[in-house]
């Protein structure tokens, strides 16, 4: 072994002993150069001191459920095992932990299958079967049924986990599909009245009822023109107000979770007005999950900045358009068909989901939910042991770090760091997000802040006034950084270190405490190659956090 490498496991050596015995502020620095290898490069991260470019729900992280089966398979792959809403594993102490740890965590149960589901309330005169795989039927499956005592052990679950829910209706009963795909007739509300009142009669606290699921634009199996489905959500907001009269916080009404299509959405918010209170879009932006060049996309900044076409729209959109509506994703996984083992699943993929968030929140996106929380090959959890996979902890640490208010930022220096930042979340400051998309190349970045800038998520104007970091103030000049990084340095692991240390849950399923480094103010913020970094400052006061 040569004098330099040598020189790197001594160094490895000391930062390991320092991170057991010290909070100093060279930590991670030094963990990130003793990693790094090949090169360094300096850069500076420009945050606006005044605007807030987009407003988050203070619970902006959710995820789903879903309806699949464990007969559902992709590309030779069966993913889903027992994770559906019907057979998931309710006494799992994993899965309670993990969603009583977000207090709480939004979940959205429903998925292409909705559509095809019955409610087993006493105005069900169906016989309440299971889902049956059926190559011939739209989806590939028969049509199934939701019994009132699973309705009721999810709701238990829901209660004692402190989960707030979104549910998916059935929009097709009553319709009849056309041989052209659409979709003819006015939605038959009635079984879906029956299960709102049911639901409202056993006390369960509902968040929002949504109706359909990719049923917008072209649609995925079918389509339901955009005046027919504003008409329908009328329809479910004056079910929604009768069945909820005299409950002071009424549910919301949410459609219609599907891609986005600008003139289809258009027409729909236009004619459903005020009835609509959030729309939901979809995004799977990595094509199949088959794609063997998944990790490829993930890594090339240019294909992520494809995307924030889409957030610009819909942001427009809304504006432009007589409603009320925010925006929400929906549902997002990624890579469709259920993703990609080892990589929907593993720690690359939180490169992309972090990227998702930031560029979501930069755009006034309320809700972010995604595909999975548990099932396919892209869940938080995995399927079958319930133990966290690395986008977990990333949404964990997104959920407990970052504010409402998003920050306009943009970085110099190098196209593979993507940069975000808010306000702190229940605390003083901000909290500013780092991604090096680089395989060898460690990051020092400096933080500045001026009055307006120009982004690639905002187009202002550029005033050149630059005020720098505050180096220490009064109560405190000490940072806290979160460095996430994959175990040995491999993309397609799913175990994630969080500063060094392998997060894993304990024997009895708790979840592991998430601590942070605490660094000096006056050092750069070290971003070692394939690495995530959040970054509270609690010292930083800006008047948009104000």
């Amino acid at each position: 072994m040569g004098s330099q490498a040598w020189l790197k496991v001594l160094l490895f050596g000391f930062c390991f002993w320092l991170s057991r015995s010290s909070s100093s502020s060279s930590l991670s620095i030094l963990q990130a150069e003793a990693a790094g290898g090949a090169g360094f490069v300096g850069g500076n991260v420009f945050i606006d001191r005044k605007s807030v470019i987009g407003r988050t729900d203070d619970d902006f992280v959710c995820a789903t459920l879903d309806w699949w089966p464990p007969e559902k398979c992709d590309y030779g792959t069966c993913s889903w095992d027992r994770a559906s809403l019907l057979n998931l594993d309710l006494n799992s102490n994993i899965l309670l932990n993990a969603v009583k740890a977000f207090s709480p965590l939004k979940i959205r149960l429903g998925g292409t299958l909705q559509d095809k589901v019955i409610y087993d309330t006493e105005d069900n005169r169906q016989p309440c079967k299971q889902f049956v795989k059926n190559s011939s039927e739209m989806f590939g499956f028969t049509q199934g049924c939701l019994p009132m005592y699973r309705w009721d052990e999810l709701n238990a679950f829901f209660k004692k986990s402190g989960a707030k829910i979104v549910f998916g209706l059935n929009a097709l009963t009553g319709r009849s599909i056309q041989n052209d795909g659409s979709v003819k007739g006015a939605w038959d509300y009635t079984n879906a009245e029956s299960f709102i009142s049911y639901t409202v009669k056993k006390n369960y606290s509902i968040h929002g009822w949504e109706l359909g699921n990719e049923l917008c634009g072209n649609g995925v199996g079918t389509r339901v023109a955009a005046a027919q489905y504003a008409t329908d959500t009328i329809s479910l907001r004056n079910i929604v107000q009768k069945i909820y009269t005299g409950v002071d916080s009424k549910p919301l009404t949410i459609a219609p979770g599907g891609f986005f299509d600008a003139k289809w959405f258009k027409e729909f918010l236009d004619k459903s007005g005020q009835s609509l209170d959030v729309a939901t879009h979809h995004i799977y932006n990595l094509g199949p999950g088959v794609d063997q060049h998944l990790v490829e996309k993930i890594l090339d900044p240019l294909y992520l900045d494809r995307e924030v076409d889409t957030f610009s729209q819909l942001e427009n959109t809304l504006k432009s358009s007589a409603t009320s509506a925010v925006a929400w994703v929906g549902e997002s996984g990624g890579a469709y068909n259920s993703g990609h083992n080892l990589v929907t699943n593993a720690f690359v993929f939180s490169f992309w989901y972090l990227d998702q968030l930031g560029m979501a929140a930069a755009h006034d996106t309320k809700t972010y939910c995604r595909q999975s929380l548990i099932g396919g090959n892209y869940g938080l959890l995995n399927t079958t042991t319930f133990v966290p996979n690395p986008d977990y902890y990333s949404a964990l640490l997104w959920h407990r770090l970052m504010g409402r208010n998003a920050l306009s930022t943009s970085f110099s220096g190098t196209k593979k760091i993507r940069s975000y930042a808010h306000c702190a979340k229940q605390s003083k400051g901000i909290v500013l997000l780092l991604i090096n998309l680089d395989n060898s190349t460690t990051v020092h970045a400096s933080v500045a802040f001026n009055g307006t800038l120009t982004s690639r998520h905002k187009h202002k104007s550029l005033k050149m006034k630059i005020i720098k970091l505050p180096q220490a103030s009064v109560g405190g000049n000490e940072r806290e950084e979160y460095h996430l990084t994959a175990k040995d340095g491999d993309l397609h692991s799913q175990t994630m270190l969080l500063n060094g240390n392998i997060l894993s849950v304990n024997s009895i399923g708790d979840i592991p405490t998430l601590e942070p480094l605490r660094v000096k103010s006056t050092q750069p913020v070290s971003v070692g190659p394939f690495s995530i970094v959040f970054v509270h400052m609690p010292h930083v006061i800006l008047p948009a956090c104000s």
